[in-house]
């Protein structure tokens, strides 16, 4: 009789293979943990001694798997103990016919025998028939249902409904009449509709700028421990569609439509960003010399009118000190220096200077108040006209579609095609224009507050220390460069149209004729 040591050596070890579909699945433990009970009571029933379990949440179309390639160093190292490999079912190994049998012959060839309480594996012709139908039910099934993903994902997708990862600023809730869509998430969605509000309009001049606020937002994640973001990124934000409630996706033959979430801007706002960078950005300054020195490239040399540069200087002693000078060639002033405490001291007396009265500040709110009003009026009687530009607009793309079926040259058609995706973006605006019609998106206050604390003290906005609030300043309150004489100082600045209406000095004071006084037609829009 064999000694009880004897059959402990001689019990057929065994491993366990399990396989899911997705790395939720392994989260969840559901079909892991079904699939080891299974192969546990078979291999009790068997006698088997289970010495290891591998896992992995890939797709069944792939051979290369990690838990799979550890399996098999695992059969290699323990060859002589000619180890059995126990899987639930057949679609745990592979959901390919020919990974199937690539697998099969790797797990021989590795010193291993496939053993799995759904099917017997054996060499026979009728065997292999049976496990080859089962090998091809199961790649039908998940070409099956890789189909039926992809048909619900494009029906949604054409319905209006994101179905790929969230973008920034998005996160997705399940709602009871539209199931799964994105939502506002704060406060990253505010933040990117600023930065995205400010390059339309022009608070921020280039996509360096926009960088720039976006890393100085603490609540916006960083690409580097530095605290800097890829260009990249911002690029994606200022093009990507769904800030602005529409979608689209080329690959999967859906072309921007009207999306079902609530976007971040409107769609004029959008186009406004597009243009701007189909027109090309500025060439971006320097980071720490924009940020060290703000009146870099606005200020001008008083002898030649070229803008002034800047940098730091060591002096002997080690310590740094900063200048602005004029580095012009052959101009009186080139590469003598200009201490910055001084020049931009001068500046800010200057532009503590822009602080209108009080009664003016009134007048100018009474004048918007106007304005406003009459622009709502105007706003509701062009929503015929827009309207008739829809339907204008209506017969152009039936017209253009008409020729294009009546072509066959290729080139013509992708022509007529690019001619028809641009009238349907203006489509697209128009109709945002015909719904908003009347409707403004924020009260007078709403709209006019932040710009009449601006007019009334941009020394404020100056002193945040902020350089793209300091740059908005530059450019809204001065119409020129302001030039500085070495020596002299700061000549006169010319100020912007508000500030200009603000100031008291040259202000003609006379009755005003008799007849009825209007107020200019409106330029801004609500």
């Amino acid at each position: 009789m064999r000694s009880y040591q004897e059959e402990i050596q001689s019990t057929q070890k065994a491993v366990i293979y399990c396989r899911v579909s997705s790395a939720a699945q392994t989260k969840r433990r559901d079909g892991l943990g079904s699939q080891d009970t299974r192969c546990r009571e078979f291999a009790r029933m068997k006698g088997y001694e289970v010495v290891a379990r591998f896992d992995d949440d890939l797709t069944g179309k792939l051979v290369e798997r990690p838990g799979m390639k550890t399996m098999l160093s695992f059969l290699r190292k323990h060859r002589s103990d000619n180890c059995i490999v126990l899987i639930d079912d057949i679609s745990r190994l592979g959901r390919d016919v020919e990974a199937h049998w690539e697998l099969r012959r790797t797990i021989l060839r590795a010193g291993g025998k496939l053993e799995s309480p759904s099917i017997e594996f054996k060499q026979d012709a009728d065997s292999r028939m049976v496990e080859n139908v089962l090998a091809g039910a199961a790649q039908h099934q998940r070409e099956k249902n890789a189909e039926q993903t992809y048909h619900r994902m494009h029906a949604r997708l054409m319905n209006g409904y994101w179905v790929f990862w969230k973008v920034k600023g998005y996160k997705y809730e399940k709602t009871k009449s539209h199931g799964k869509m994105l939502t506002r998430d704060e406060p990253m969605a505010s933040i990117i509709q600023e930065a995205l509000e400010g390059f339309a309009n022009g608070r921020f001049d280039t996509q360096v700028e926009v960088k720039r606020f976006l890393e100085s937002q603490p609540e916006f994640p960083s690409d580097f421990a530095n605290g800097e973001i890829r260009n990249q990124r911002v690029t994606d934000i200022l093009t990507q569609p769904l800030y602005a409630g529409y979608l689209q996706a080329p690959n999967w033959d859906i072309s921007l439509r009207k999306a079902q979430h609530t976007g971040l801007i409107s769609f004029t706002t959008f186009e406004k960003i597009q243009q701007r960078l189909m027109e090309g950005a500025k060439a971006p300054a320097r980071k720490d010399i924009s940020e060290d020195f703000p009146l870099r490239g606005f200020v001008t040399c008083g002898d030649c009118e070229r803008p002034l540069t800047a940098c730091w200087s060591r002096s002997k002693t080690g310590k740094s000190h900063a200048y602005y000078l004029c580095f012009k060639k052959g101009c009186v002033s080139y590469r003598k220096s200009i201490p910055r405490d001084k020049l931009e001291g001068e500046f800010e007396t200057i532009l503590k200077t822009l602080q209108p009265a009080q009664s003016r500040i009134d007048l100018v709110k009474a004048m918007f108040k106007s304005a406003w009003e009459q622009t709502l009026a105007f706003s509701k009687e062009a929503a015929s006209t827009i309207t008739q530009d829809i339907a204008k607009t209506d017969q152009k793309i039936e017209q253009l579609v008409d020729r294009i079926v009546e072509t066959d040259n290729s080139t013509i058609m992708a022509a007529f095609e690019k001619k028809i995706a641009k009238l349907e973006k203006q489509k697209l605006v128009l109709s945002e224009k015909l719904q908003n019609a009347g409707k403004p998106k924020h009260t007078y206050e709403q709209m006019f507050e932040l710009a009449m604390q601006f007019l009334s003290n941009p020394w404020n906005l100056w002193v945040s220390g902020q350089i793209h609030l300091r740059k908005t300043v530059l450019r809204l309150a001065f119409s020129e460069r302001m030039a500085y004489q070495r020596g002299e100082g700061f000549r006169t600045p010319q100020v912007s149209v508000p500030f200009r209406f603000f100031s008291d000095s040259g202000c003609k004071k006379e009755m005003v004729r008799s007849g009825r006084f209007e107020l200019p037609t409106p330029r801004f829009v609500v």
